[in-house]
Parts: structure tokens; sequence; C-alpha cells
């Protein structure tokens, strides 16, 4: 049944009540809901009104009646749960606008079905055509391929399927990816090829590349920029798509391009933007230092695009070894992981930060890389006792030494975490980490909340389906997908915890908290209205909520069917 009523079929249900005047009318009402608003003052709400992109009533059925008005569009919640639109914390924009584009290989169970793929993707290519995928993972494959080297297979088959194109498959964890000989050629990538500082290119016993690059040897490869130039664009408009059908109202963007910023402003200035972006810009300090003053952009194009942060990466993957870890890993005891940014270098991007009054966004995924950022991060409020709001922020902040966990309430720093990587990396961490680091460090919410940090979720897509369903879920039961376990449940968080983590603390974790995060009058009409109560059913039922309805600014971009 369709809800969406204009005001004449609501009139009925007004009663006696006057329609509201012009001036006074809202633009959209929601009505016969369950509304869990996320205002302390104000929890829960059956209806809601919004006019000119803000909520201007919240209440009761009767409260919200006299702003219905003859232009007003009413829909009918039919009991249905309406809550402040998603937060997504930590995501990629762009890739998740490329992963509509390119091969997708997250259910791949074996080095050859991958190969297959790309089989098939060149038998419709041109010659000469780039082809790529994302989504891999070696934990996830029935057995290691034949000849592998540090468990991820050569590039022969790869490149015996695909002789005139250039292939490049990104590991899940996006901090790694396979590449045939056509992409190596292309690149001037051989043998005598040295390590760039912060990556790993993988070479067999012979000293030949196998095709795996590692964090930053990723950037030897590229394609080249009048084929990326053509589809900017399209990923845009697809992630956009993408995004919106999963309920998110505003994204926060973990890292971008001057170039692709210039694209997002363009689009939103021009009302081609239907979510509400937040960028981190991910630039070289040379690069911040010239065009940062240029680049602080807030609520453009109708609140559609805000640049208020920079992003830096410290170390890797857990996944692909590349998490810096104080100690080796249980599984690899020959490293500790990667740091990919030496902490100099970040030390004077937090400087420019101050300068221009951008937040700081270090992703630290290992021990050793959230203890050297904290660090980086105390030493500059030191340095600078008059800037007592920064906001600065560590992006994962997936494995921490017990000493430190404390260190993020007490320094104001936001853990932005993924509540959805707890479930899914849960059966490897503890061969990687041992169960001792594991129990004592990963993914600590709980400890997190207890000494005064704020935690917003996320999912870190295209690395996770962008879904903020599965990763509420995970956040609240930590059962991992692949065998059905718990992953050190103590950790979990409430349901009003998890969604307060995906809605306020999101806003907050970007200066956003007067505007956005939950549903109060003057506030942006940001509203998710989903399927099932995931408040308050069993936890085996709310995976089944789907989106209803996804409304920005009190304007319906996306409407599901029940």
């Amino acid at each position: 049944m369709n809800t969406r009523i204009s005001v004449w079929l609501a009139a009925p249900l007004l009663a006696a009540a006057a329609l509201a005047t012009a001036q006074d009318a809202a633009d959209l009402v929601l009505r016969n809901g369950k509304i869990v608003t996320v205002d302390p003052n104000n929890p829960e709400a059956q209806a809601l009104a919004a006019r000119g992109g803000l909520v201007m009533a919240v209440g009761s059925n009767e409260d919200v009646s006299p702003y219905i008005g003859s232009t007003t569009e009413v829909i009918d919640l039919e009991g249905a749960l309406a809550i402040p639109g998603f937060i997504e914390g930590h995501a990629h924009f762009m890739g998740i606008g490329s992963a509509q584009m390119q091969l997708k290989l997250g259910v791949a169970r074996s080095w050859d079905e991958i190969v297959q793929d790309v089989k098939n993707a060149v038998e419709e290519s041109e010659s000469g055509v780039w082809i790529s995928g994302r989504g891999w993972h070696q934990e996830k494959w029935d057995e290691v391929p034949e000849n592998a080297v540090d468990g991820t297979p050569t590039h022969h088959t790869l490149s015996a399927v695909s002789p005139d194109n250039p292939v490049v498959l990104r590991h899940a964890s996006g901090h790694a990816a396979f590449v045939n000989a056509k992409a190596m050629e292309l690149a001037g990538l051989d043998a005598e090829t040295g390590d760039p500082p912060g990556g790993t290119i993988v070479k067999d016993a012979d000293g030949n590349p196998t095709g795996m690059l590692r964090e930053t040897a990723q950037r030897l490869v590229r394609a080249p920029s009048d084929w990326v130039d053509s589809v900017e664009r399209r990923k845009v408009e697809l992630a956009s798509r993408e995004i919106l059908s999963k309920g998110i109202t505003s994204f926060q963007d973990a890292g971008s391009s001057f170039a692709t910023i210039d694209l997002l402003k363009t689009m939103a200035e021009e009302g081609n933007l239907d979510l509400r972006l937040w960028v981190m810009i991910g630039e070289s300090n040379e690069s911040l230092a010239v065009k940062l003053p240029h680049y602080k952009m807030i609520n453009v194009g109708d609140q559609r695009l805000t640049v208020r942060a920079i992003k830096r990466a410290i170390d890797g993957a857990l996944g692909s070894h590349g998490a810096w870890l104080l100690e080796p890993y249980s599984d690899m005891p020959e490293t500790s992981g990667l740091n990919t940014t030496p902490p100099e270098v970040i030390s004077e991007t937090a400087e420019l930060a101050i300068r221009h009054g951008f937040q700081l966004c270090v992703h630290a995924i290992g021990d050793r890389g959230n203890r050297e950022t904290l660090d980086l991060y105390e030493r500059a409020l030191e340095a600078n006792p008059d800037k007592t709001d920064l906001r600065w922020r560590i992006e994962h902040s997936q494995h921490l030494h017990p000493d430190d966990i404390p260190r993020f309430g007490a320094l104001g720093v936001v853990a932005s975490m993924q509540g959805i990587h707890c479930t899914s990396d849960g059966p490897w961490v503890a061969p990687r980490l041992g169960d001792k680091r594991a129990e004592e460090g990963a993914y600590p919410w709980r400890t997190l909340l207890e000494t005064g940090a704020v935690v917003s979720n996320g999912t870190d897509a295209p690395v996770e389906d962008v879904d903020p369903i599965e990763s509420f879920y995970a956040t609240v039961t930590r059962r991992m997908k692949a065998n059905g376990e718990l992953f050190y449940p103590e950790q979990r968080m409430t349901r009003q915890e998890a969604l307060h983590s995906y809605t306020l603390a999101g806003a907050w974790a970007a200066f956003e908290e007067d505007i956005k995060g939950s549903l109060e009058v003057g506030k942006l009409a940001d509203v998710t209205v989903l399927s099932k109560d995931i408040m308050t059913v069993p936890e085996d039922e709310i995976l089944e909520a789907k989106v209803l309805y996804t409304i920005v600014g009190g304007s319906v971009k996306y409407e599901g069917r029940r």
C-alpha cells in the first residue's frame, strides 16, 4: 500500500482540525509512527512536521495536525519506526560509486573464481580497456592458491586470461591490490623496482613481482587520467543512489582529492547532490600548504557539502598484516606491520590543521598506530592550550593497548569505528593478534564509552556493504558472520547507544550536532523510516528491517517497499 497521501485524502484523519494557512503549513508531515528522536528531552513521538528543510514540530498526531495545509505531503507511517537519518561515519564515497562499475569479488571462494570473473570481463571488453574489481580476501577462500607467496597467488593465471587488458583488483580492505602483467608493464614495474616508502611489492623467490601490491605500492599502477575523468560524475550518481537506498542521509567521506572536491562542489551548487557529504581531504602536506585556505567549505549547496577535515593514514590493515603493532603478529612473527606515513609527517599535517581550523583524522588500526597517533595529538594539544575543542579523530581505532583506551576520552579524541568490521573480521583477529591482545583491545566499544570517549559508527564501504542495519546489528550483537559465534560480547553496545553512534555521535564528530543527528525543532528534517522497530524486535529480526523512506531536508529521496 502506498501511504504517501495528499492533504485531501488525509482530511478524514484530521477530524475537525482546520487546514493550516499557507504560511504555517508544513511541506511534509509524518504521522501514525513511532519516532525515536535521539533527543533526551523528547525521546519518542508519533508525528513530525517539516518546512523549508527543517523540523517544525515533533509530537502527537494532534500536535502536528495544525501544520497540515492544502499543499502538505502527508505520509502515514502505519506504525513504522522513524529515526534521525543514519550518518555514515567513515566510508569512501567515490569508492562506492566505483564498486557499482567494477567486478564484485567479495563472494569469491577461490582465486580460480576470480580469474574466471576477469576472463568473462575480458571477453566483453575491447583490447586495452582497464578492468577493475574489488572485494577479494584470501582469508575467505577455501584453499590457498598453488605457488602462493605470503598466502596470495602469483599473477600468471590472471595474466594468461588478460594479456591485452590491464587488470587491477583491490583487496576488500583497500590496503592491497593485485595486478596482472599488462598493468605492471604499463607502470614499468619489474624485478628491479624497489619498494616505495610505506608499501611492499611482493616478490617470489626469484625476485619477480607476484602482482600483489601492499599499501602505498598500489599507487605505482594507475589508469590514465582521461579514462578516469570520463566516469567521475557517474560514480557520484551511482554512489548517491546506493547510499540513499540504505537509509543514509549524511555521509562522512574518508579522504578525497582536491579534484574530487571540485567536482562535488560543482554538483552541490548545481543542486545535483541528493545527500549530505562531509569530506576529509586526502592530499600531501605540500598541496595542503598551498590550497587549504581555499578549501574550507561549510554547508555548500543547500547544506549538501562540507569540507573541514584532513585525512592521514599511519598504518595499514590487519588482514594484510599492514596494521602497525607494538609486538609482532602472532601468525607472522617476522613483522609488526607497516608505518605507512611517518609520524613526523603527520605532525606537520597537525600544524596545518590547527593553523587553518581543520579537523585531523588519522587512520590507525594497530595498537602502535593508535598509540603513535594519540601521542602526536597530545603533543599538539599541549602546544596549543587555547584549542580546547578540536574533535580530532582516529579512524578505525580497531586494536588498542589497554593503557591507551582511556586516552581517547581524556584527550577528546573521537573513536571513529565500524561495527561491521568486528563481526566480519572477527574469525581471524585472534590468529593475527593472539587471544590476550584480541580480548583486551579489539574493537573495545564498551570500554571506550565507559572511559568517556565519543564513538561514531559506519561501514568503511566499499570494504563492507554501506548498509547501516548490518553494522547496527553487529554493534549490538558482535555475532560473527562467518561462524555465528560472539566476538568478546562484553564489549557490545546497547541499542540506544548503537543508534546514538549512528546519529548524534556522528554529527558531534563533524561539528554538526546543532543541525543534525536528532529530530528536534529547528534541526534538519533528515529522517529514515524502517519497516521493523530495530530498537525492540528480537535480535534475529533486526536484519529483516527494510528502508521504507529516506528523507533529506523534508524531501523523500528514496522510497522502498514494505
